[in-house]
């Protein structure tokens, strides 16, 4: 039996097919289908050879589909002159409606295929490097898995990313986000904690306030943004406590391995570190106090339409990622 939602496209595209026969004078047939493409691109590009560059049409030909559109209607669209072309009132009435109308048509057409076929062709997707690696990459695993003609293009740098620029279709992104000219969904969030090995904080002592920090070595990392405080709430309060150490790295992991080397106190995302709290090579340190909430987010430049095999990715991971998160960190 085909899924639900093959059947909801199905059955919408019918009606809208259905009212399209219905509705235009003498019936309705893939020429007049042509023909009302043509006067979309034509109106959109200024010229018939604009609008068959358009539709892989030759301009003689797409002026035809023009005129028999004209002629089944019984009334003009376009006004011809040699230098522009310019609606008349019927085609300016027929225009408030017909782009989004063949929108909708090619959109639902084109889910209707894939949803026979799956998804296809490439995602480009970007992340950080130790949320990628994990996290996204078993996730994006099993999410291809189940579509086999789907190609991931996973591209992971700790390093901002210009969508546009580098054609990617979607970015996750932990924390506050400055671009407000990018879409964005909220996937879940992340805390930050102190973590610190046993031998470490035997040897160095175990800090009580978070003055005491100031007497530790920390190993701080460049991701952070601002001024090397860390931001640390106790009792509602948010406090931003200098720090120094020997050690400065931009990743997560690298901090937290150096933590478990016994080299400070770690300011780390809590999934990066739960394994290792878990096992007792990290101790939680100053356990009153946290970090602050951090969003994590999939960000996409604004479109029209996207493509299906993107919003699928989107909902996959909206609908597993907080899960997998809730998991690593306990």
């Amino acid at each position: 039996m085909p899924p639900i939602c093959s059947l909801l496209v199905l059955a919408k595209t019918a009606m809208m097919w259905y009212v399209f026969r219905h509705i235009v004078p003498n019936g309705a047939d893939m020429d007049m289908l042509d023909g009302l493409r043509v006067l979309v691109a034509a109106v959109e590009t200024g010229s018939f050879s604009g609008a068959g560059e358009r539709l892989g049409l030759s301009p003689k030909l797409a002026s035809k589909y023009m005129a028999e559109l004209e002629a089944r209607l019984g009334t003009r669209l376009l006004h011809r002159t040699t230098r522009r072309l310019g609606l008349t009132a019927a085609g300016e009435q027929l225009m408030q409606t017909l782009p989004g109308w063949l929108e909708q048509l090619d959109e639902m057409t084109a889910s209707l295929r894939e949803e026979r076929r799956g998804l296809s062709g490439t995602i480009r997707l970007s992340a950080s490097v130790t949320h990628g690696e994990l996290f996204l990459v078993p996730l994006l695993r099993r999410f291809r898995a189940a579509h086999p003609d789907l190609t991931i293009d996973l591209r992971l740098s700790d390093r901002y990313v210009d969508l546009a620029a580098e054609g990617i279709d979607v970015a996750i992104r932990i924390g506050r986000l400055e671009d407000s000219a990018l879409v964005a969904r909220k996937l879940g969030q992340i805390g930050l904690m102190l973590v610190a090995a046993p031998a470490y904080l035997d040897r160095a002592g175990r800090p009580q306030t978070l003055a005491h920090l100031s007497d530790h070595a920390c190993i701080r990392d460049t991701n952070l943004r601002g001024d090397g405080a860390w931001p640390l709430v106790e009792d509602g309060t948010l406090h931003r406590v200098p720090v120094t150490g020997h050690f400065l790295v931009n990743s997560a992991r690298a901090a937290r391995d150096l933590a478990v080397l016994g080299e400070g106190i770690a300011f780390c995302p809590d999934y990066v570190v739960q394994q290792g709290l878990s096992a007792g090579l990290l101790e939680h340190v100053l356990p009153q106090v946290r970090g602050p909430q951090l969003d994590i987010h999939a960000v996409h430049l604004a479109q029209r339409r996207m493509a299906r095999r993107t919003r699928a990715l989107l909902d996959y991971l909206a609908q597993n990622l907080v899960a997998s998160l809730a998991e690593a960190s306990g």
